[in-house]
C-alpha cells in the first residue's frame, strides 16, 4: 500500500514537473493613456486570474502551443483581449496601454462616481445597451432589469416605477423633457421609443428621491446625453425587426459636429406570435439629429430635433385561447370583421444656447416645441363563442356556455402643441458648494375629439349599459320594448389650454463630519397652472415642493455610502389626468401629492479579486390627492376626481459587479406594496401593484473565444391586479393575472470591437465594431398575459376573465456594423 501511495506522489511530481515544461509566460507592464503603471488589474485566460501589481506588473503562465486569449479588465478602464499561441517555454512581453472609459466595466459599466453615487443615481453607458436581447430593445429594455422597475409588456417602452403608473416618469434628452403619443392604447401600436440608442453617449436613472432641479412628476427621472462627436463614424443595425443608420460629422476647425440617426421598425414578427392571427401592416420610422456649434470658448449653441410617423394597420382575423384548470378546461374562439387603422405623427425641435459668464457660473437658454397629430380610427366586430373544452381532444368543444358579439367604433383625433421656455444657472464656489437655479414656462394647447362606442349583445340578445334607467329586459320570455343603446359610448370635443410657470432652487455640499465624509442637498420647486377651454371655468392651482438628500461615507476600510433622501413631491395634472371616464375635462383637477423618504446603503467591495456593488434601498410613500385610474394594456383612464388616498412602500436589492471576469452582470430583487383607498372604501390593490420583482442581466463570453459572446436577460415578476369589468365595482374583483415570467437570450460572434489586438483581415480594417448575432425572445415560450377580456355566460350570468396573450416564442438575427 506504501509502495503504490510512493509510486502516486511520483507520477504525480512527474506529470506537474511535464505540465510546467509544457507552459509559456505572458509578462509586462501595463499602462494608462497618460503612461502611468495601473495596478490591480485582473489577467484573466482559461479559468486562471493573476493581478498586476502596484507598479504595473503582471505575469501569468499559459498552455504553450494553444491559441488562446487574455482578458484585460480593470473598474475604471476598457476591457482588452490578447490572443496568443506561445512555443513550450517562450516568454512573450507584453506592455498594453488601457484605454480610459469611466468606471467601464465590460460591455455595460455603471458608473460610481461620488457625485452620482451619493445621489442615488444609475449611470448607464448606453453606446452598448442595445446589445442586449429584448422585444424592445433599448434603454427602456436595460431600465425593467433594474430593481423597482417592472412592466409585463414586452411590445412597450412604458415602464412603472415603484407603484407608480406610465405617466409618472420623467424622461429628459439634453436637458429637455420629451413627450410620447397620447392615444396609444397598445403596446403593438406603439413603435419606437424617442431615445435613439446609436446617438445616446450617457444614461442617468433614479427611482425615487431625486433633486429639485427635476421635474414634478412623483416616480423617476431618466435623463439621456447625447453623444457630441470628435471625428467622422457611422453605425449601422439591421435585423427581422427593422434596422437603424447614425453618422457622426465633424467640421474641419471642429466647431460643427452633428449625428444624425434614422430608424425603422415592424411589429410584425412579435405580433403574429400572438393568439390573434392577423393581417398586421405597421410602419415606425423616425430621424433625429443633434446638432452642436461651438461660437467661441465659453458659448455653445445646440439644436436637437425629431421627425417621426407611426402607421399602424391591423386587420384581425381568428383568435383561440385555452384557459381556466385542470378540471376545467375552457376554450374562447373569436371571428373578426373589420379594421383599425391609426396613425401617429409628430415633430419636436429644441435649441439650447450654453453661456459660460465665468469660471464659476454658467447660465443655459433652452426653447422647446413639441407637435402631435394622432389619429385612431377602428370599426371591429368580433364574434365569440365560449365553452367546455371536450375530453376527445383539446380542439373540440362539448358545451357551449356563451355565443355573442361586440362591436367597436372609434372616430378618435388629437392634435397638440406644447411649447417651452427654460432658464437656468448653476453656480460653483471653491469650497466644494453649488447653487442651481431655473425658471421655465410652458403653453400646452389641445385639440381633442372622442367618439367611441361599443355594442356587446349575449345570445342573440342586446346588453344596454346598466348605468341607464331603462324598461326592464327580460328576453328572450319577454319582448323587449326599450331602445338599444351601446354598453359603452363616450363622446367628447375639447379645446384646452394650460399655462404653467414652474422654478427651483437647490444647494450642494460636500464637507466633513469628523474623518468621515459628507453631501447634501437642499432645494426647493414650485408650479403655478391654470386650464382653460373647459365647460367648466378653471382656477390657479400652485404647488411647493421641498425636497433634501444627504449621504454620509464613514472613514472605514469598507468603501459603503449611507443615504437619505426625501420630499414632498407634486404632479400637476398633464392633460390625460384632466379627462374623465366620460371625455370630459376636468380643469380643477388637483396635483397628486407624495410624501417620498428613500433610505439607501452603497457598498463597494472585491470577491474573487474583482469589483463588485451591492446596492439596498428602502422606500415609502404617502399619496394623497390620488387620480384614480384603471390600465388596459398600455392605455390610462383617469375618474380625475382626486377622491383617493394611497401608499406605496418596499425594499430593493442589487448585486452588479464581474461574475464572469471582463463583463458585468447583475441581479436585482424588489418587493412592493402599494394600495389606494377610494371614497374611504378601504385598501385595495393599485394597478401596479406588482409584489416581487426578480431579475438578471447576465453577460458571458467563451473563455478560449471571447469573440464569441452571451447576453442574458431574465425577468420574472409576480401577477398583476387583472382589472375589472366595465360598470363594475373594483372591490368586488381582486384577481389577478398569472406570474409574468419571460428569457430572452442572445448570441453573439464579434469580429471586430475596441479591445480587439488581433491583426484584422482586410476586408475588417476600415470596421471598428462588426458583429452577427442570433436572439431568441422568450426562450421558455411562456405565456405571459397582459390583461384580460371580459366575457358572459349566458346561462350563468357569469363574467369570465380570458387573458390576453402576449408574445411566445421568436427568432431574430442581428447585424451590427460601426465605422
Amino acid at each position: 500500500m506504501n509502495h503504490n501511495k510512493l509510486l502516486f506522489v511520483f507520477l504525480f511530481l512527474c506529470i506537474t514537473c511535464f505540465s510546467f515544461a509544457q507552459n509559456a509566460r505572458v509578462k509586462g507592464v501595463i499602462l494608462d493613456d497618460h503612461n502611468r503603471p495601473v495596478p490591480d488589474v485582473n489577467i484573466a485566460s482559461l479559468g486562471i486570474t493573476k493581478q498586476s501589481d502596484a507598479n504595473g506588473f503582471f505575469e501569468i503562465s499559459v498552455p504553450s502551443n494553444k491559441k488562446l486569449s487574455l482578458i484585460f479588465t480593470h473598474i475604471s478602464l476598457k476591457m482588452m483581449s490578447l490572443t496568443v499561441s506561445l512555443k513550450p517555454n517562450e516568454v512573450f512581453v507584453f506592455n498594453p496601454v488601457m484605454s480610459s472609459s469611466e468606471e467601464q466595466m465590460g460591455e455595460v459599466f455603471v458608473s460610481s462616481r461620488n457625485k452620482k453615487r451619493v445621489q442615488g443615481i444609475a449611470t448607464i453607458d448606453a453606446a452598448t445597451i442595445k446589445k442586449i436581447p429584448g422585444a424592445n430593445a433599448g434603454i427602456e429594455n436595460i431600465l425593467k432589469t433594474l430593481p423597482g422597475v417592472n412592466s409585463n409588456n414586452e411590445l412597450s417602452t412604458q415602464y412603472a416605477v415603484r407603484g407608480g403608473n406610465y405617466d409618472e416618469n420623467l424622461v429628459y434628452v439634453n436637458e429637455v423633457e420629451v413627450y410620447r403619443p397620447f392615444l396609444i392604447r397598445s403596446g403593438q401600436q406603439e413603435g419606437l421609443s424617442f431615445t435613439n440608442t446609436d446617438l445616446v453617449q450617457n444614461v442617468d436613472f433614479s427611482a425615487g428621491g431625486f433633486q429639485a432641479k427635476f421635474g414634478d412628476k412623483l416616480s423617476s427621472v431618466l435623463d439621456i446625453t447625447y453623444r457630441k462627436p470628435t471625428q467622422f463614424g457611422a453605425s449601422l443595425e439591421a435585423n427581422l425587426l427593422g434596422g437603424s443608420i447614425s453618422v457622426d460629422a465633424v467640421s474641419k476647425n471642429k466647431k460643427w459636429s452633428a449625428v444624425t440617426g434614422v430608424r425603422y421598425r415592424n411589429n410584425s414578427l412579435l405580433v403574429n406570435s400572438q393568439d390573434t392571427q392577423t393581417n398586421y401592416t405597421p410602419t415606425f420610422a423616425d430621424i433625429q439629429t443633434n446638432i452642436n456649434y461651438d461660437i467661441s470658448d465659453k458659448w455653445q449653441v445646440s439644436f436637437l430635433g425629431n421627425i417621426s410617423q407611426n402607421k399602424y394597420l391591423y386587420q384581425p382575423l381568428t383568435r383561440e385561447t385555452k384557459f381556466g384548470t385542470i378540471d376545467q378546461p375552457m376554450s374562447l374562439a373569436v371571428y373578426y370583421e373589420g379594421r383599425e387603422r391609426d396613425q401617429y405623427d409628430t415633430y419636436f425641435g429644441a435649441l439650447k444656447t450654453t453661456y459660460k459668464v465665468s469660471s464659476s457660473l454658467t447660465l443655459k437658454f433652452i426653447g422647446s416645441l413639441f407637435h402631435t397629430i394622432e389619429e385612431e380610427h377602428f370599426d371591429i366586430l368580433a364574434q365569440y363563442r365560449l365553452g367546455n373544452v371536450a375530453e376527445e381532444g383539446p380542439t373540440q368543444v362539448d358545451f357551449t356556455r356563451g355565443i355573442g358579439s361586440q362591436l367597436n367604433h372609434a372616430r378618435n383625433d388629437l392634435d397638440a402643441l406644447i411649447a417651452n421656455v427654460e432658464i437656468k444657472g448653476f453656480k460653483e464656489w471653491k469650497n466644494d458648494s453649488q447653487l442651481e437655479f431655473g425658471l421655465k414656462y410652458t403653453r400646452e394647447s389641445i385639440r381633442d375629439r372622442i367618439v367611441e362606442w361599443e355594442m356587446i349583445d349575449s345570445a342573440g340578445f342586446s346588453i344596454n349599459p346598466p348605468i341607464v334607467i331603462l324598461p326592464k329586459n327580460n328576453q328572450p320570455y319577454q319582448p323587449y320594448t326599450g331602445p338599444l343603446l351601446p354598453y359603452q359610448d363616450v363622446r367628447a370635443t375639447n379645446f384646452n389650454t394650460i399655462n404653467r410657470f414652474s422654478g427651483y432652487a437647490q444647494y450642494n455640499k460636500k464637507s466633513e463630519l469628523g474623518s468621515n465624509q459628507i453631501w447634501y442637498n437642499v432645494g426647493a420647486r414650485f408650479q403655478s397652472w391654470d386650464v382653460s377651454g373647459a365647460v367648466v371655468e378653471g382656477k390657479n392651482q400652485i404647488v411647493f415642493s421641498p425636497r433634501a438628500q444627504f449621504a454620509i461615507k464613514p472613514d472605514w476600510d469598507m468603501d459603503m455610502v449611507f443615504r437619505l433622501s426625501g420630499g414632498l413631491y407634486h404632479q400637476p395634472p398633464f392633460y390625460r389626468e384632466l379627462r374623465d371616464l366620460d371625455g370630459v375635462v376636468n380643469p380643477n383637477v388637483k396635483a397628486q401629492e407624495s410624501v417620498h423618504i428613500v433610505l439607501s446603503n452603497d457598498y463597494n467591495f472585491k470577491m474573487w479579486n474583482r469589483p463588485f456593488k451591492w446596492v439596498t434601498e428602502f422606500y415609502y410613500k404617502s399619496l394623497s390627492d390620488v387620480n384614480v385610474y384603471s390600465i388596459d394594456n398600455v392605455r390610462i383612464r383617469y375618474i380625475a376626481n382626486n377622491n383617493a388616498t394611497a401608499y406605496a412602500q418596499g425594499l430593493d436589492f442589487r448585486l452588479n459587479g464581474e461574475f464572469v471576469p471582463g463583463t458585468e452582470s447583475w441581479i436585482s430583487f424588489g418587493y412592493l406594496r402599494t394600495e389606494e383607498n377610494y371614497e374611504n372604501k378601504g385598501y385595495i390593490a393599485r394597478p401596479t401593484d406588482q409584489r416581487l420583482k426578480f431579475a438578471m442581466l447576465f453577460q458571458d463570453y467563451m473563455p478560449n473565444i471571447p469573440s464569441v459572446k452571451l447576453y442574458l436577460n431574465l425577468v420574472y415578476n409576480t401577477g398583476l391586479p387583472g382589472g375589472a369589468p366595465a360598470y363594475s365595482d373594483p372591490y368586488l374583483y381582486q384577481n389577478r393575472l398569472n406570474d409574468y415570467r419571460r428569457v430572452d437570450v442572445g448570441f453573439a460572434k464579434v469580429f471586430v470591437d475596441n479591445s480587439t489586438k488581433v491583426a484584422k483581415a482586410k476586408w475588417l480594417k476600415n470596421f471598428k465594431e462588426l458583429s452577427l448575432g442570433l436572439e431568441i425572445f422568450n426562450l421558455f415560450n411562456n405565456q405571459n398575459a397582459i390583461t384580460n377580456t371580459w366575457v358572459r355566460d349566458v346561462y350563468s350570468k357569469n363574467q369570465y376573465a380570458i387573458p390576453n396573450y402576449m408574445t411566445s416564442r421568436v427568432f431574430n438575427i442581428k447585424l451590427n456594423a460601426r465605422l
